[in-house]
């Protein structure tokens, strides 16, 4: 019965609009940073739940490679490569991030957190609390 209940409310809210997805910046072996309108990507919904960054420094200048990822990739491939991540050349560094588009630049100042990021953790706070009180 509690396996049934789960699975009700997991079917509802990933029909209600209420799955978890988040956008990122997504380009392969670019000279630039890419962080413009037309290479935003929808993630897959509750699969790849952060965003990746890798900033190589070859011959030929800097280049940038953006993706989705799922966290255990994404933190493994970075906490891999952290001794690489020098800043000279053959350098690589990866960064993973878990906010819409956090793989693009730095903000200078940090940006008040969005209605729709504030809806998403709300949502994401009950999808919780029921759950838990079905399974207790």
């Amino acid at each position: 019965m509690r396996l049934f209940s789960v699975s009700t409310l997991l079917l509802f809210f990933s029909s209600s609009g209420l799955a978890l997805q988040i956008q990122c910046y997504q380009c392969e072996e670019m000279t630039h940073d890419c962080s413009t309108p037309e290479f935003i990507v929808n993630c897959t919904v509750n699969v790849q739940d952060m965003c990746q960054k890798e900033v190589l420094v070859k011959d030929d200048g800097i280049h940038y490679r953006k993706s989705c990822a799922s966290s255990g990739a994404c933190l493994i491939a970075s906490s891999g490569y952290q001794q690489f991540c020098t800043g000279k050349l053959n350098s690589v560094c990866i960064t993973c991030c878990n906010t819409p588009l956090c793989n693009g630049p730095r903000q200078k100042k940090r940006p008040q957190p969005s209605a729709a990021m504030t809806l998403s953790t709300s949502r994401l706070h009950v999808l919780l609390l029921l759950l838990s009180s079905v399974l207790c």
